[in-house]
């Protein structure tokens, strides 16, 4: 096992550890850590809601899951030699959840959660369609999830970290925080709203302390939307063996993670879509000196996946248009589309038993592809969705013989305002 450079002690709070991380990007949040070009270590990482979220059948936290205190990072870790214009090399070795833990009160000690966050909260993809708060647990087992809400569905996970980066500059911290305001200020009001702009209310910010600590607070970006430092990008593919090429923009690049999933459908579409954990990162580093510029990478990452299993081949696809429900055309809309592809598939699960939000929560938490299919044909863009066959223990296909009927259970835990 590589040394341990970020330890959780999983009986204490994410603010009572040892070394304390942080929950928004700034470049003047102190590096904890330093590593060198070359080396591989392991870092530990607390469930995004450092706990919040409990393992039990109320969907009650989920309703009134504290926004503002998310995510909760391992990190900044400097990388000795790192410099702005270079590219990061980071290659994760390994990720999964809590070691040698395989029950306990934390995500990540043999279990997992889905939720869907009520639309006065946070909201989702289909946050029209569905409201109102739900919470979905999953079990794991020999690296297979199963969930008690939703019976006839079991699948390997793709265990991957939602969120990496490193630290924006102040230029760019400034670009974004303007940026995103000049949206807001668009529709103040809205609910749920259009970004999130800097709130010094519950922000772990490392190290700091006294007026450096508000300063920073009054500033420092949230962490919830994927930047040009990467972020909170979810995507799924982020495996066991991916190369991940991120670029530096302060010395050391001041690089963190976090919010690990064990697994996830394309597209996150529930906002806390995945199946949420704790766990654990071994990680290698490198650095490509002025890779910036000579890749011509000068925001966002580029990264290779992994190439980790399960590799389903049978799927069932469902195509969307940029159309909305009541019939209203859009422009080459591909988020309307990839909705439209998402309620099509709900529709199609729900006539083998499923409630609605149990198949809302399978396209969130099973390794589902997305695709943009058409892009170009106007007026209308085609999104798809991939659901792999397998993960449902009776055939899903369509045939002669009508749809074979789950018993759907108990359902899925809801809770409203």
């Amino acid at each position: 096992m590589p040394e341990v450079v970020f330890p959780l002690d999983n009986t204490k709070k994410f603010t009572e550890q040892r070394i304390v991380g942080h929950n928004r990007w700034h470049p003047d949040i102190p590096a904890q850590v330093q590593v060198k070009p070359g080396d591989a270590f392991r870092v530990e990482c607390r469930e995004w809601f450092d706990g919040a979220i409990h393992n039990d059948d109320s969907a009650e936290d989920v309703l009134n899951a504290p926004l503002p205190s998310v995510h909760v990072l391992s990190g900044p870790l400097e990388v000795q030699g790192a410099q702005p214009g270079d590219l990061l090399m980071v290659d994760i070795l390994d990720v999964g959840p809590v070691p040698q833990e395989d029950s306990g009160p934390l995500a990540g000690q043999g279990w997992g959660y889905t939720g869907i966050f009520a639309k006065e909260n946070g909201g989702g993809f289909l946050t029209d369609q569905f409201p109102d708060a739900y919470k979905v647990i999953w079990d794991f087992r020999g690296g297979v999830a199963t969930s008690r809400h939703i019976p006839g569905v079991s699948f390997t996970g793709i265990v991957h970290p939602g969120l990496m980066g490193t630290a924006p500059s102040a230029d760019l911290l400034a670009k974004w925080n303007a940026r995103e305001q000049e949206l807001i200020d668009t529709d103040p009001d809205r609910v749920p709203p259009l970004a999130l702009p800097p709130l010094p209310d519950s922000a772990v910010l490392g190290s700091l302390s006294g007026d450096e600590f508000d300063r920073v607070a009054r500033e420092a970006a949230r962490t919830a939307p994927p930047r040009e430092n990467g972020g909170n990008q979810d995507i799924k593919n982020f495996t066991k063996g991916t190369r991940v090429f991120y670029p530096v923009f302060v010395d050391g690049a001041k690089l963190s993670m976090g919010d690990l999933h064990f697994s996830q459908g394309d597209g996150e579409i529930t906002f806390c879509g995945a199946i949420e954990m704790g766990g654990f990162m071994d990680l290698g580093v490198d650095l490509i000196k002025g890779g910036m510029e000579t890749y011509g990478v000068s925001e966002n990452a580029i990264f290779m996946p992994g190439n980790t299993p399960p590799q389903y081949s049978e799927w069932l696809a469902f195509s969307g248009t940029s159309v909305t429900l009541d019939g209203k055309q859009h422009y080459l809309d591909a988020q309307l589309s990839y909705q439209r592809a998402c309620l099509h598939a709900i529709d199609y699960l729900t006539k083998f038993g499923y409630t609605p939000e149990q198949a809302y929560m399978i396209l969130g938490a099973a390794p589902i592809e997305g695709r943009l299919s058409g892009v170009v044909d106007i007026p209308n863009s085609c999104s798809t969705v991939y659901i792999p066959t397998a993960i449902f223990d009776f055939d899903v296909r369509p045939g002669k013989g009508g749809p074979h009927q789950i018993d759907p259970g108990p359902g899925v835990p809801k809770a409203s305002f």
